[in-house]
């Protein structure tokens, strides 16, 4: 009997340490996984193209909310950096022979000039081609006066903003006799459409869908990225390719127009106006409202899961 009992003392001792050793077990189980949560992991470092749609949407919004002196004057700051973005364009391309270099440097330029665009969050009509049409497309009642008042005073601030910056540089006398020379050679190539007439109107127009087209992918770009050097590196490379491709884009070219009116005469303000800027304007809103902006919003339609959906219109 003395032995049963010194068995069953012996096996509860053992029992009792089994259990010690699992109570223990899982105690470190649990530290090893609270240990693993803390763990710093890098979450992703873009956007995805619905939730991208959305930012535009949300953006055009909010552009819209605004009255309309504060529009004004964004919309003169963001056509104040396309004068500069114009004169930088050219500044690092002078004397350039190789084609690919010029146009890589011209492009990285101009770039800079978006991106304080972007960046800021100034008003440019070209952006805002992009950006209203994503809310619009998910509301009812498009086109309603504010929306006209609101691009409308987006182009006037652009313009004006443009020609201010291109008054103040002249008055400043910064620039050097290279600098003309090679302003003359750009404003030729933009204004070549000129010899060809009605032929060369429409001309202009396609190339202006073409370029909004790339800005608005720019704008896409830009927007996807959360960091700065990314949002810098999506504005680049869209606009080294318009640049190089000498696409009509309107924003860029009241820049490049603005400095030509003031510092030469090789060409009329309403050639400026009527025989690129009007048929450029045009094709730009084509090209940001309905190849970057509808068609995403159409394509991601089904996943925008934010107020802008049809589900939750206001």
């Amino acid at each position: 009997m003395d032995g049963n009992r010194e068995q069953y003392r012996i096996g509860g001792m053992i029992m009792a340490d089994n259990e010690d050793m699992k109570t223990k077990e899982q105690k470190e189980n649990k530290e090893t996984e609270a240990s693993t949560e803390k763990i710093d992991r890098p979450g992703r470092q873009f956007y995805i193209p619905s939730q991208i749609v959305d930012e535009f949407g949300e953006k055009g919004r909010d552009h819209l909310s605004k009255n309309l002196p504060a529009q004004f004057l964004l919309a003169l700051t963001a056509g104040s950096f396309m004068t500069f973005g114009a004169i930088f364009s050219i500044l690092l391309a002078i004397d350039i022979e190789t084609e690919g270099l010029f146009y890589l440097m011209s492009g990285v330029g101009f770039a800079a000039g978006y991106a304080m665009v972007f960046i800021s969050g100034a008003v440019l009509f070209t952006e805002v081609n992009v950006l209203l049409p994503s809310y619009l497309f998910n509301k009812a009642g498009l086109m309603k006066v504010n929306i006209y008042r609101f691009w409308m005073a987006t182009y006037l601030g652009n313009l004006i903003g443009a020609f201010a910056v291109g008054v103040l540089i002249q008055m400043s006398g910064s620039l050097s006799d290279p600098f003309y020379s090679e302003l003359s050679m750009y404003l030729d190539k933009k204004m070549k459409f000129l010899d060809y007439g009605v032929k060369g109107w429409f001309e202009i127009l396609v190339s202006g869908i073409l370029a909004n087209w790339l800005i608005g992918m720019a704008a896409f770009l830009t927007t996807a990225a959360r960091d700065i050097t990314g949002k810098i590196l999506g504005t680049t490379l869209p606009v080294i390719l318009f640049v190089a491709g000498n696409f009509q884009h309107s924003a860029a070219n009241m820049g490049y127009f603005s400095m030509g009116f003031l510092a030469t005469d090789q060409y009329t303000w309403y050639e400026y106006i009527f025989f690129n800027l009007v048929p450029a304007s045009i094709g730009n809103l084509i090209g940001g409202g309905i190849m970057v902006s509808l068609l995403f919003s159409y394509a991601y339609k089904e996943d925008i899961q934010t107020s802008l959906g049809k589900g939750n219109k206001k």
